[in-house]
């Protein structure tokens, strides 16, 4: 009996509620996105969604502009994350667990409380909505996704092959370009990822800081699905589909890297 109750209850048995959470609230919409996708007006098979996607001149702006936005906020999150996390895991700062956790604190905010304190911030101070502002808004929001992933690197680091670099002659600059940075590149890749992919559809951010020029392709794909013409459903999901392909590739990329990073030589010659 007791032997039947273990074969039952094995600790596997335990991912079934996730695999079926899964299932249904991932797997399902994904399929009937697909389906829409490539289904017309008339509620015929068609390729004319993806089509429009690749062709259509608003769209392929907006996705430019994407790109865009997610490249220059991405950018100018590494270069002020990178020293502070750099500061925050060295030994006068990494015992103050409190200076770490100023950075976490406002992520347990709504996000939207957060961007619309930035906007009369903003506004106080002069800066109107516009392409600027948008870039500060998504910046101030994925922050601690760039930093935490960079801090989490440096603070486990070790310290050996630093120390190691210095008994060998080198000074701190050679030290921090061919042992520090190479050995956190996992981590900068790993922020790299969690703040580029959620650009692409945090339209809510554009939408309060951005001006009438300034848009996301994910404000595109909400306006098509909340138009209540049928076509417009088939054409949303395609460009939902290309989104999705678009941010696996990026994951894939960042994997990729990521592995790289972690199996090369550590620190190199000093």
């Amino acid at each position: 009996m007791t032997e039947k109750k273990a074969k039952v209850f094995r600790p596997t048995a335990f991912a079934f509620p996730y695999l079926a959470v899964t299932v249904i609230f991932v797997i399902v919409p994904l399929i009937l996105v697909l389906v829409y996708a490539f289904r017309g007006s008339d509620g015929g098979f068609t390729f004319d969604n993806f089509r429009k996607v690749f062709t259509e001149k608003e769209t392929l702006s907006q996705l430019g502009q994407t790109i865009g936005i997610a490249a220059l906020s991405t950018l100018i999150c590494l270069l002020i994350a990178y020293p502070v996390a750099y500061i925050l895991a060295s030994e006068p700062f990494k015992k103050i667990a409190i200076l770490s956790l100023l950075f976490i604190i406002p992520m347990w905010i709504n996000f939207m409380l957060r961007i619309f304190a930035l906007k009369s911030l903003l506004s106080m101070i002069g800066v109107e909505k516009s392409y600027g502002a948008a870039v500060i808004g998504m910046v101030y929001d994925f922050f601690p996704y760039m930093l935490l992933p960079i801090y989490t690197v440096l603070s486990n680091m070790d310290k050996s092959y630093v120390e190691a670099s210095r008994d060998l002659g080198a000074n701190p600059v050679a030290t921090f370009f061919k042992v520090t940075l190479p050995l956190s590149l996992p981590g900068v890749i790993s922020g790299i990822s969690m703040m580029f992919m959620p650009i692409f559809s945090s339209y809510a951010i554009t939408e309060a800081m951005g001006d009438m020029g300034t848009s996301v392709i994910g404000a595109k794909i909400a306006s098509l699905f909340e138009n209540q013409y049928y076509g417009s459903y088939g054409y949303g999901s395609a460009l939902s589909f290309v989104l999705l392909v678009l941010v696996l590739v990026v994951m894939l990329i960042g994997n990729v890297l990521t592995n790289r990073a972690s199996r090369a030589p550590k620190g190199g010659k000093a």
